[in-house]
């Protein structure tokens, strides 16, 4: 099995954002519970073909389209994709010292290739995970205690 590349991230052009905003809000319709989505697909000589494509690939192309739609620039990881110590601390929007410290304080499964630690992208997601559920959960403490001191909250 071939590694596929991953690529910069896309940024669309005003007039895609237009596109994707009304092609996303008719295939939107079309989400089924099915195994399989069928689109025809037709070029520029008029000829045309029916494609069929799983109903996850299908979820995904309308994600997609409304991401464009807002002018998000998108890009599609593998899951199982490893990133180098850069990449996992832009992700997580903190420094790469930063996120060293938290792999070596065991807080983010991490293996080394020669000398150079990567992360894998599933590990940084359930990391971001679990940090958002805590803080999520620190919120809701906050709001209960400031709730229970009366301070209009």
């Amino acid at each position: 099995m071939s590694a596929i590349p991953v690529r910069e991230p896309i940024t669309p052009t005003e007039q895609e954002m237009n596109l994707a905003e009304i092609s996303s809000r008719v295939l939107a319709q079309y989400i089924k519970n099915k195994d399989a989505r069928s689109i025809k697909i037709i070029d520029d000589s008029d000829s045309s073909e029916v494609v069929e494509i799983p109903n996850i690939a299908f979820r995904l192309l309308v994600d997609i389209l409304v991401h464009i739609s807002k002018g998000d620039a998108i890009t599609i990881r593998p899951i199982h994709q490893e990133l180098t110590t850069q990449e996992a601390a832009d992700l997580l929007n903190v420094s790469r010292p930063f996120l060293v410290k938290l792999l070596e304080e065991g807080k983010m499964p991490f293996h080394k290739v020669g000398t150079h630690r990567r992360v894998l992208f599933k590990d940084l997601l359930e990391f971001k995970h679990k940090h958002q559920q805590e803080q999520d959960k620190n919120m809701d403490e906050l709001v209960a205690l400031a709730q229970e001191m009366d301070l209009g909250y």
